[in-house]
């Protein structure tokens, strides 16, 4: 099929290189997408996605067209391949930066941070655009980078057809002026949001190191930093030692929620548990193992019995019992037998007669 651009001889020539090596193009895109790809991986960053492609010849021919005296040879176009590297964060950008810095050579003088260059007026979306090159290979290639924010601008900016040449009235440019800035905005705020969390997971693990417990608000990044100390690992080898069982370590993190159910505001309130009911929570145990055989527990022993052991002393009666196993396993009539059983086996125990 003819093509539908006109070109001089020399152009042509530039064609004709590129058809010619189309094969070794897409060796290279996988090559240079599969490095990265790895680098990245290997940095413990999460991409939303990674994407490459070869120039088609159709945009290559019109790019020719226009301005192909710029071009000596094929090699003096820089984008014939392409790798577009989408984050979830505006720091990111910057360290998939740094990683395409250590792994190949940058064209300092033809690559544009167009973040830098955005005009206060201008509504274009702006990314980093490094081009970039490797040993063994006379191409350059280009590789963009920006948020998935900047991804999406993008393409609505694509969209409403103002890079068209068609004159667009200036509400219209005033109102895309604005969506710009408010996902700017937005982009900004999810990398301050990620930072906060980050702060705080650091202070939460600094005062559980540190034992100032009642300090703690309970929630699940709390929560999980205190099971890292092994805060039932005690009271399990406890009840483990009468019947020498070997306990099967399980998540723990369903019975956050029963400890919130329960009342429970902050990891000292946990704590305090442990330090009243475990006794109580070791006489419920054992009586059950007393009626079994069992030699592997799971390490849930420690803290469901806890639990129970909570709501028989202070009252709860079968009600409160029903609900720990509501919130750990959902509502089901099973429940209702299994805390009757517990509470008819609880009168028999030492704890509650006290």
């Amino acid at each position: 099929m003819a093509s539908k651009h006109i070109l001089d001889p020399h152009c042509e020539l530039i064609m004709e290189e590129y058809r010619e090596n189309i094969p070794l193009f897409n060796q290279k895109t996988e090559e240079i997408s599969s490095i990265l790809r790895k680098s990245v991986s290997d940095a413990g960053l999460i991409v939303a996605a990674l994407e490459s492609r070869v120039k088609g010849e159709d945009s290559l021919a019109g790019k020719l067209e226009l301005k192909g005296s710029k071009y000596k040879t094929l090699a003096d176009i820089t984008d014939i391949i392409g790798i577009r590297v989408i984050t979830f964060y505006v720091d990111d950008v910057d360290k998939v930066a740094s990683a395409v810095e250590r792994l190949f050579k940058v064209d300092w003088e033809n690559s544009v941070d167009k973040r830098k260059i955005h005009e206060i007026d201008s509504f274009g979306y702006m990314s980093l655009h490094y081009i970039c090159s490797m040993e063994g290979f006379p191409y350059r290639f280009e590789v963009q980078m920006r948020t998935v924010l900047q991804h999406a601008w993008s393409n609505m900016n694509h969209d409403t057809g103002y890079k068209s040449g068609v004159s667009i009235p200036t509400r219209y440019i005033r109102n895309l002026s604005r969506l710009a800035g408010m996902l700017e905005l937005i982009d900004d705020e999810f990398t301050k949001m990620r930072q906060d969390l980050t702060d705080y997971r650091r202070k939460v693990k600094a005062l559980v190191a540190s034992g100032n417990l009642s300090e703690v608000l309970l929630d699940e990044e709390s929560y999980r930093s205190f099971l890292e100390l092994g805060p039932f690992d005690n009271l399990n080898r406890r009840i483990a030692s009468v019947n020498q069982a070997e306990i099967q370590a399980v998540s723990l993190m369903p019975y956050l929620p029963v400890f919130v159910s329960l009342g429970f505001k902050t990891l000292g309130d946990i704590e305090k548990l442990l330090q009243e009911y475990s006794g109580a929570a070791f006489e419920i145990a054992t009586f059950q193992m007393g009626l079994t055989d069992l030699d592997i527990l799971s390490s849930s022993v420690g803290p469901q019995n806890l639990c129970i052991a909570y709501v028989l002393k202070n009252g709860g009666g079968k009600a409160g019992l029903v609900k720990i196993f509501d919130v750990l396993g959902g509502e089901h009539s099973g429940n209702e037998l299994m805390a009757q059983l517990i509470l008819d086996q609880a009168k028999m125990l030492p704890f509650m007669n006290q």
